[in-house]
């Protein structure tokens, strides 16, 4: 049942001003990147989510405009607009001027909350060039209109909504509230355009953990619409997370209620060694964890370790069940809902859950209802520890391994590989690392780097495709082996990303299809053993020339074929021009792979990040795993897209 209908201006606390968002805007959205940019969006749609949370909402719209502003509207009560006697203002003109502003604080309004301890629709009015509000109530629409934060239209009533093409999909006599802003481009440097795979990710996140509430998005750049709406709530979550994977067992579902504080996981192992564990908190994805995870994986542990000693399931005797044992192959997605008056978030954009009395309600829940179940369903309970017991083996071949992997660096040139051509600074924010294909390459690059801060490590001829490979079989390549030992961060259980050597890994190979091969088993390597250096914007592609263009004196290095023919057309027709194809970094003297592809004022290199994990997840596991059913699929799909040079 909604908590409450008598939604007006009493319950809405003011803490603080609105002054110091566009001065620091980082500070508030995390990044001024397209990141922060999609964090704005998803604020004006958590607002609308809460509506429904409450009770008063079912259906939420999107639109992005071919302008790429951004609409979101509900079929919510709609934002209060009387006026405030404290402010002697309207409590929306409050709301989207003042920070921490709204009917979240007090515990009236709204039990559970999503937006609470975020930005909140006022930090994105402050970063936005207009930020339009309409408001329907008791059968009237009331506009407001803002620029940079400050009221720009004050609020007025309005025949029908100036978004015309709201009109169209709205249906007609309902109340609620829409919001439409358009991104600073002062703020927003890097982009303010919108993307639509990022927004559909979270959608489909949102409608999976509000399950019977309907999401209906419209690209009007691209004339797209798509419409989420998820009866199975966080089980359908499962089901698309472990798609494409060989699961082991039924999933496995947990529910109950402690406190105020409502737990919801689904678990569900597969026959990989990745683990995926996405947590939320109020429907917002908490991605960097907190004490709600840490409670789960906590009981999750126990749980499987009692089991299994109270089964005598485990032969031998040094063998010790770990937590990471019982995480390898596992799939979970946790969900809670709590109370949003003492909700505690570690910073602004809400990537972590603070509140330590959630750890033990998680944890107490989680245990006994796997206690129950595994008693219940002793073939599951058996699977799964059957996996934690092979990964103790694996573990421990692997650590063999990694072993003898050091002892025998220990004695080659203060234990680095041997081909590695070092740089002279030690300071790992200088430093970059050159993984250069072929012998040839490989000595251009040595010749024609900076030796203060680039090194160079070549890797002769094609890398293992590690995709589902076990970590012992991967450190027993040497290849691999000396990747791992030039970075010095170690692998696995030893991964200390502080000890990192370079903090710019940088992979180039030729611009053929044998190049990008050897790139995508690197990536692949990376994305599986080492996630962190992605993680952390450490890993880069280099983009060597396509083309040099000579006419008379005049040198032109192009990097595309569209940028090729560009340039040709700026050329004196009445003079012939000289026009070479790079097939291969060995066919550039070191003076030119500098120039064209190491000079730091010139090159151009295009960082590796991972905005949707669970898609990247996916997409390795089609191309580069051993089903051929699928990779077949998605060649065929996608085969209109390639523009190959063989």
């Amino acid at each position: 049942m909604p908590e409450t209908t008598d939604y007006t201006s009493k319950q809405i606390v003011v803490l603080e001003g609105l002054e110091p968002v566009r001065k620091r805007p980082a500070m508030y959205i995390g990044s001024t990147d397209t990141t922060g940019l999609h964090h704005c969006l998803n604020e004006i749609i958590d607002n609308s989510i809460d509506e429904a949370l409450a009770g008063f909402a079912k259906n939420i719209w999107i639109i992005i405009h071919p302008d790429n502003s951004a609409t979101v509207a509900d079929d919510g009560r709609g934002i209060p607009i009387d006026i405030m006697p404290k402010y002697k203002k309207p409590a929306i003109e409050v709301i989207m001027t003042t920070l921490h502003s709204g009917g979240k604080f007090e515990g009236t309004a709204y039990k559970v909350s999503g937006g609470l301890h975020g930005v909140g629709a006022a930090c994105v009015n402050a970063l936005s060039t207009l930020f339009q509000v309409e408001v329907r109530r008791e059968k009237e629409t009331h506009f407001i209109e803002f620029s940079k934060g400050k009221v720009k239209t004050k609020l007025t009533t309005i025949p029908k909504s100036k978004i015309e093409r709201l009109e169209s999909i709205l249906p007609g006599g309902i109340t609620g509230t829409t919001t439409t802003f358009y991104p600073d481009p002062e703020i927003f440097k890097e982009t303010t355009e919108f993307d639509n795979k990022t927004i559909i990710k979270s959608l489909k996140d949102r409608a999976y953990l509000t399950s019977k509430i309907y999401f209906h998005f419209y690209d009007d750049r691209n004339h797209s619409e798509h419409h989420y709406f998820f009866e199975g709530g966080i089980l359908s979550l499962l089901r698309e997370l472990n798609k494409n994977k060989n699961v082991i067992h039924d999933p496995i579902y947990i529910q109950g209620e402690s406190d105020g504080v409502n737990v919801e996981v689904a678990i569900q192992y597969n026959d990989s060694f990745q683990e995926n564990t996405p947590s939320y908190v109020n429907i917002i994805n908490t991605h960097e964890g907190g004490t709600h995870l840490t409670g789960f994986k906590i009981a999750l542990t126990k749980a499987i370790k009692d089991y299994a000693e109270r089964k005598e399931m485990i032969k031998n005797k040094d063998d010790t069940i770990t937590g990471d044992d019982v995480r390898e192959g596992l799939t979970a997605a946790l969900s809670i809902k709590m109370g949003s008056k003492d909700l505690q978030f570690e910073g602004q954009t809400k990537g972590k859950l603070g509140n330590s009395e959630v750890q033990p309600i998680v944890n107490k829940i989680v245990r006994e209802q796997l206690d129950t179940y595994f008693e219940e369903h002793p073939d599951t309970a058996k699977i799964i520890i059957s996996k934690a017991l092979l990964t103790i083996q694996i573990r421990k071949a692997a650590k063999a391994a990694k072993d003898a992997i050091m002892r025998k660096g220990a004695f080659d040139s203060m234990g680095l590989p041997g081909k590695l051509a070092d740089c002279q600074s030690k300071k790992p924010e200088e430093c970059e690392i050159y993984i250069v294909e072929g012998d040839s390459a490989g000595g251009s690059a040595k010749q024609g780097r900076d030796r203060k801060f680039q090194a160079i490590l070549p890797l002769w001829g094609k890398a293992l495709n590690t995709e589902g490979m076990r970590l012992d079989k991967v450190v027993s390549s040497d290849k691999l082996k000396d990747f791992i030992v030039a970075l010095g961060m170690g692998i696995g259980d030893t991964f200390n990303i502080e000890k990192l050597r370079y903090h710019r890994i940088i992979l180039m190979s030729d611009a053929d299809v044998d190049g990008a091969h050897i790139a995508t088993l690197l990536l692949t390597f990376i994305f599986r053993h080492l996630p962190g250096l992605i993680e952390h914007g450490y890993v880069y592609i280099a983009m060597p020339p396509l083309y040099k263009i000579k006419q008379g004196k005049t040198v032109k290095y192009v990097y595309t074929d569209e940028e090729k023919e560009a340039y040709l057309k700026t050329l004196d027709t009445s003079k012939n021009y000289d026009q070479q194809r790079y097939k291969g970094l060995g066919e550039m003297n070191p003076q030119q792979l500098w120039e064209t592809t190491m000079n730091p004022e010139t090159r151009l290199l295009k960082r590796i990040s991972i905005a949707d994990a669970e898609k990247a997840d996916e997409t390795f596991r089609i191309l580069m795993g051993d089903e051929v059913p699928p990779r077949k699929k998605f060649i065929v799909t996608h085969a209109h897209l390639a523009n190959l040079d063989i």
